[in-house]
């Protein structure tokens, strides 16, 4: 009879053993707090939609999820964080369009891979721009803006929170469809592009809805049209830009939850269930439709397809814009 050596006999124990050691490993997920690591700093409108996450998810995981701000680098420093963290559903990251999508063609070198680094778990939420005017811009319509654009190339222009922002591009996406030619004064944040914008230095910006409801009400700014495909319930009177002559403009700003690659599928598929249940509920539906955001879900596979598509959209903006930040 032949034995096998020790090695060997070592080896077979341990491929016996892994299944049912890796299966139990999964099965205890999640055994220690998670961290969800935002690529952005406290206080600001990503923050803000992390934490109203993660608030409800520790309940469903019976877990803490704490929130790490990394900002930096565009979001960069936090991304490449998680896209070398261990791939055991603890570590989290709270991608956005940007962090996704946009980056890649706005840094030359970018330190992670959207794709190849991570596994999508969910989409959160979604949300949208909304194009604001000074009153004192003559253009009461988007059609109105357009053709009075056409008749002074040049002489009107438009802020953002800075080059590569989502309103940077809903900018540049706008000048690309209407053919306009507007210019783009960056800003570091948005807040002093609307002091210009109420002090009537630049003619308009493209903005975050819950930041413009009060302006627009009060008649500081007039509102023309809102950049997702659907209007917004905060501002239902405000055409969305196809409605208004603009086909095939959809600027939809999302926020979704990724884990490193790597990371077993069960696990994938327990937090995807959860965040799901989550986001479900009337309290958070109602919570994102107050900060001018929808509640929106995928399945991992969907979430995928969806990094990949706005990946391809956005490129040729970002390269007709000129915009880069290496």
């Amino acid at each position: 009879m032949r034995f096998l050596t020790f090695p060997a006999t070592l080896a077979l124990v341990f491929c016996l053993a892994s299944p049912g050691t890796q299966a139990q490993g999964v099965a205890a997920f999640p055994r220690q707090p998670l961290t969800l690591v935002v690529p952005f700093p406290a206080g600001g409108p990503t923050d803000a939609m992390a934490r109203v996450l993660t608030q409800k998810l520790s309940e469903r995981l019976e877990q803490p999820v704490v929130i790490d701000n990394r900002g930096g680098a565009g979001g960069g420093i936090a991304a490449e964080l998680v896209a070398r963290a261990p791939a055991d559903g603890h570590t989290l990251f709270f991608g956005t369009t940007g962090t996704m999508s946009i980056n890649p063609s706005l840094y030359k070198k970018l330190r992670y891979d959207p794709v190849k680094d991570f596994a999508p778990v969910s989409l959160m939420a979604t949300t949208m721009n909304v194009l604001v005017v000074n009153p004192e811009v003559p253009a009461k319509n988007l059609a109105d803006l357009v053709q009075l654009a056409k008749s002074k190339p040049g002489e009107f222009a438009y802020g953002s929170a800075g080059n590569g922002s989502s309103n940077h591009l809903s900018g540049e996406l706008f000048k690309s469809i209407a053919g306009v030619q507007i210019s783009h004064v960056p800003y570091r944040g948005s807040s002093p592009a609307l002091v210009d914008l109420l002090g009537g230095r630049i003619a308009m910006m493209f903005d975050t809805i819950a930041v413009q409801t009060q302006n627009i009400a009060a008649g500081k700014v007039r509102a023309l049209a809102v950049t997702g495909p659907r209007r917004s319930p905060l501002l239902p009177d405000v055409p969305t830009a196809q409605e208004a002559g603009l086909k095939g403009f959809d600027v939809t700003i999302w926020f979704g939850v990724l884990a490193p690659a790597g990371t077993p599928a069960p696990i994938i598929e327990r937090l995807n269930r959860e965040i799901v249940t989550v986001m479900a509920t009337d309290e958070m539906r109602k919570r994102m439709q107050a900060d001018g955001a929808e509640a929106k879900t995928t399945t991992p596979a969907e979430f995928a397809a969806l990094i990949k598509q706005d990946t391809a959209k956005w490129a040729p903006v970002v390269k007709a814009s000129g915009a880069t930040l290496d």
